[in-house]
């Protein structure tokens, strides 16, 4: 790596032979660079971290920097994600150790990011530190990286580009749907006072509101055992038989409303909200997670949310034919949703195979 790439500042405990160039970068802490964030900003934040942001040259004024460069950060917190990035343009940077080639006829910056980032494991072993780690940049500068021809490494970059591009879309395209079904579910569910519409308890509307039973948590059988968030572990008897809405009854979860598969078992942080069968029960989950249950949650080091809190609470009722209208909407948006992220989570697999594939060199 030090024959190869130019970074910047000089390591201790790396002799000065290692690095004959430094391209010295002026950095921000955390707090600081994203105190200079705006909207629509076009000057890349390039944090240490997974936050992001933009500002302008304005604002960035003597911190504004410029480059095709490969990062990693200088301290980061044990188990955080991927530390390599790479960036090209003009941009404002955290405490990060900055790298780019000396060569770029013989080494390209995004192949040495890409290698970098498939040998992300090895790199998080030089971190070191209790609390906040930092890397030892003599075992970075020594790693052996291959070198192939600039038009094999430039061949594999557009490989994997088109395969992170196609990824970045998906990401795009799930978000604006996420931002078109929640606008039109609040248009659907801003129900109260609407003609036609009859107010109701959800006490009135369900057969009963209880805790789930399920304490061992095991972690085999057939059917999943549902807690405050989802599936957590497996078991080999159930104590339902249809679908239900359970919504976090404690913790930080408090309030999260979700439906669970038919035959299943639940434990006893969650509640289970059993509807009366006159009554659309797709539609009253809609309505719970429209209706941000969490902010009703007592308590402040322990939320917690009670059967006799959910009970209270009023519904707007409109007909049974208006109610599967609005569940049919809502659902059209939430299956085109996970049909992105099951291509998503498809993609991305594929980008680690021929990730992988392209960059290992055994």
């Amino acid at each position: 790596m030090w024959e190869l790439t130019a970074w910047d500042k000089k390591f201790q405990g790396v002799e000065k032979s290692m690095q004959s160039k430094i391209i010295p970068y002026t950095y921000l802490l955390a707090k600081d660079l994203f105190a200079l964030a705006v909207p629509n900003g076009n000057i890349k934040l390039l944090s240490t971290g997974v936050q992001e942001g933009w500002t302008t040259e304005e604002l960035a004024g003597d911190y504004l920097s410029e480059g095709e460069v490969v990062t990693i950060p200088w301290g980061k917190s044990p188990g955080a994600q991927n530390p390599v990035k790479y960036y090209k343009g003009k941009f404002v940077t955290g405490d990060n150790r900055i790298a780019t080639s000396l060569d770029t006829n013989v080494l390209n910056n995004k192949f040495l990011y890409y290698w970098m980032y498939s040998n992300s494991d090895v790199i998080e072993t030089f971190y070191r530190g209790a609390g906040i780690q930092h890397p030892s940049m003599f075992k970075v500068l020594t790693m052996p990286v291959p070198l192939l021809s600039i038009s094999e490494q430039k061949r594999i970059v557009g490989i994997l580009d088109t395969f992170t591009a196609s990824i970045d879309n998906l990401k795009q395209q799930i978000a604006q749907r996420r931002k078109q079904y929640e606008y039109y579910r609040d248009q659907l569910l801003d129900l109260e006072g609407k003609e036609g519409v009859e107010m109701k308890t959800l006490g009135c509307i369900t057969d009963k509101i209880s805790s789930g039973r399920n304490k061992n948590k095991l972690e085999e059988g057939l059917y999943p055992v549902f807690g405050s968030t989802g599936i957590i572990a497996f078991t080999n008897t159930y104590l339902y038989d249809k679908e239900l809405i359970l919504v976090a009854r404690v913790g930080a979860n408090a309030g999260y409303v979700y439906m669970t598969d038919e035959k299943c078992d639940v434990t006893d942080n969650t509640l289970i909200v059993e509807t009366k069968d006159e009554y659309n029960r797709k539609f009253i989950y809609y309505y719970l997670v429209y209706k941000n249950i969490n902010q009703y949650a007592k308590g402040g080091g322990q939320p917690l949310i009670t059967g006799g809190l959910l009970k209270d609470l009023f519904i707007p009722i409109p007909s049974l034919s208006e109610q599967q209208r609005i569940v049919d909407i809502l659902d059209k948006f939430e299956a085109s949703i996970q049909n992105l992220e099951a291509q998503l989570t498809q993609r991305e697999k594929q980008y680690e195979y021929y990730r992988n594939k392209l960059l290992t060199f055994d």
